[in-house]
């Protein structure tokens, strides 16, 4: 598998990995709010990535954190007369049932920040002994001009870099670019004992000390959105290679950003969506399916038009899987034919192909409707035998499962009733009673039963 590395810019065959064991970081939210659509697509995008890293055969270590103390969480307790845990353990619940709702697996482990405070203190301690950081008032700031490859991940010059920075009014740092390690407590906040004082972590930190904590001084992969190359990564990389004294992490993946119909979604634009509110009105799994229907580099347009397609493509998922289900209860016995058994194993190269190239979910899910075209024409149509159903179900499940799709099927059942009038009518078609026939169909339809007549019998649903 070849995957592109924001660190090199380019597409790097997955070779650093030892004893088939995988070890990732995802940056998760900050809990203070309902997560966005924008937070949905690394959500969704490295899901499919563990999964497909399992399907091939990896031993995966999914961490992704959860930030439960920050400025914005501080300032919602206050808003809403609340704890900063009370905030952060009633978004952390609500996200993950929108995470549920989106099939996304739990990570491996779900460290907090707040959980990691002796950690990270052992790690700022450190930067201070070895010089990369100094304490100023109970401040802690680490100084990028002492990691002489700072900028190395966004690709800028440190001095391009230094350009842009501001010292901030009451910040009482030494240089621009420098970033908080520790922050002193202000009066009201929520603190922690450390050797400067009352305090709490800096933002960037907390990432440094979970992934040394929970996967080591050197990972795999190390993924989240565009937006956190600088300058977060940036300064989780200077943070732990200056502390370690180790490569921090051998490959980068970041995916692009969502827009809103072709404009960048943005609170002050009005053009702001939260999973929640979307899900609502059209269900998590259309969400799931917008977020890897693209390239995960490329960016994704979200909007009513585009949400309404997905729906419409997750229903020719779920026909096929139906239909086949329906036609292996009538199917006759026999195995798969060679020729059909071939053609799935080129579906399943086609998919492992384009996932193999940077993780291409878009051609990948091109495959997966191919075969859902080989599956209507050569199993469902040609009434095939109950073995080239059975492998038709299995190559299906498959390919879904690894996109994580087609996870809300229901076996419904009918009353014996409804049951008796589809027998009644079945019986009126095969005495071309094609009036008694049409009323049956109507009543049922009424009643919100839509009947369907296939080669294999009569299908039903509910409208």
């Amino acid at each position: 598998m070849k995957i592109f590395n924001t660190m090199t810019r380019q597409k790097e065959e997955l070779k650093t990995i030892e004893d088939g064991k995988v070890k990732i970081y995802a940056c998760g939210p900050t809990v203070y709010n309902f997560i966005h659509i924008g937070n949905a697509r690394p959500l969704c995008v490295f899901d499919v990535l563990r999964r497909y890293l399992e399907y091939i055969g990896y031993e995966v270590n999914f961490v992704q954190n959860f930030t439960d103390i920050d400025d914005k969480i501080i300032r919602r307790a206050n808003e809403e007369g609340l704890t900063y845990k009370q905030v952060s353990e009633k978004y952390i619940e609500e996200y993950l049932k929108d995470v549920e709702g989106m099939n996304i697996r739990r990570a491996t482990a779900h460290p907090r920040a707040t959980e990691n405070i002796g950690e990270i203190i052992d790690i700022v301690s450190s930067l201070i002994e070895k010089g990369y950081a100094y304490e100023v008032d109970g401040d802690v700031y680490f100084s990028p001009s002492k990691f002489g490859s700072y900028g190395k991940l966004s690709h800028q010059p440190l001095e391009e870099l230094e350009a842009g920075a501001r010292i901030m009014v009451g910040e009482v740092k030494r240089e621009p670019m420098d970033f908080a390690l520790w922050k002193s407590a202000k009066p009201g906040e929520p603190y922690w004992d450390s050797p400067w004082g009352h305090g709490r972590p800096g933002w960037h930190i907390e990432c440094s000390a979970m992934v040394r904590r929970y996967l080591g001084e050197t990972i795999d992969i190390h993924c989240g959105g565009q937006d956190l190359i600088f300058p977060h990564h940036e300064n989780e990389i200077a943070q732990s290679e200056c502390c370690n004294g180790v490569p921090f992490a051998h490959y980068w993946m970041h995916n692009g950003y969502i827009n809103v119909d072709n404009v960048k979604m943005s609170k002050s634009l009005g053009n702001f969506f939260t999973v929640r509110d979307v899900a609502e009105k059209y269900g998590y799994e259309p969400i799931r399916y917008l977020m890897i229907a693209s390239q995960y580099r490329s960016p994704v347009n979200y909007s009513t038009d585009i949400i309404e397609q997905c729906k419409a493509s997750l229903s020719r998922l779920y026909n096929c899987r139906d239909s086949l289900d329906f036609a292996l209860e009538n199917a006759a016995g026999g195995e798969a034919d060679a020729d059909l058994l071939a053609l799935f194993d080129k579906r399943r190269e086609q998919f492992r192909a384009a996932m193999d190239d940077d993780l291409n979910t878009a051609d990948a899910l091109a495959a997966v409707f191919e075969l859902v075209r080989d599956i209507n024409t050569g199993v469902i149509a040609a009434k095939a035998n109950k073995g080239a159903c059975t492998a038709a179900a299995e190559i299906f499940d498959e390919l879904c499962g690894v996109l994580g799709l087609v996870y809300n099927r229901k076996k419904e059942s009918l009353d014996d009733e409804i049951e008796a009038m589809i027998a009644k009518r079945t019986q009126a078609r095969k005495d071309r009673d094609w009036a008694l026939a049409d009323k049956i169909r109507d009543e049922l339809k009424s009643q919100g039963i839509v009947l369907e007549d296939t080669a294999q019998g009569v299908k039903w649903h509910r409208e």
